[in-house]
């Protein structure tokens, strides 16, 4: 009887260890695939959730998550569109944890590329950058860089895209 009981001793022992094992390796995998994705398959998996974006130099903007390229976000509320450098971004609010892989075209899809889509439609916006938001139609879009025509008719600016917040769809 004595030896039945020291052996089922030494199994549960084993068996505790076996799962402690278990539980260590299931851990560690988690913490390495956690490592592996990037903020812009965050943001894919946030796809239509509303997030609460703060950009350097602490402006916040909120709105419904609705695209996402390896560069930028596309946020959309009631009154605006925002096109996001990721950048730019310094802090999300209501980002959910889930996360999908970016296509080839959206990793791909570049700031300038967007860029170009708004400066073809001929869309007015609003460039903010630190210190300012330049209001005006987008002209030429460059490798790094964009012309801005300014509204208050002081002519235009370029405008490198490091130095872009978020570039604002404007109801005129």
């Amino acid at each position: 009887m004595r030896w039945t009981q020291l052996f089922a001793d030494l199994e549960a022992r084993m068996a505790a260890e076996e799962s402690r094992q278990f539980a260590l390796e299931v851990a560690e995998r988690t913490r390495v695939e956690q490592g592996a994705i990037d903020l812009a398959a965050r943001f894919m998996g946030g796809i239509g959730a509303e997030v609460a974006v703060t950009l350097r130099g602490g402006h916040r903007v909120r709105g419904t998550l609705v695209e996402v390229a390896s560069q930028w976000m596309l946020l959309a509320s009631s009154t605006a569109q925002s096109l996001i450098p990721m950048p730019a971004v310094v802090a999300v609010a209501g980002l959910p944890r889930r996360a999908v892989p970016l296509t080839e075209v959206e990793r791909r899809l570049s700031l300038g590329a967007a860029l170009r889509a708004l400066s073809r439609d001929r869309a007015h916006v609003i460039v903010r950058v630190v210190g300012a938001d330049l209001s005006g139609l987008l002209g030429a879009v460059g490798a790094d860089h964009v012309d801005l025509r300014l509204d208050d008719g002081a002519g235009e600016v370029t405008v490198p895209f490091a130095a872009i917040l978020e570039v604002a769809s404007t109801a005129r």
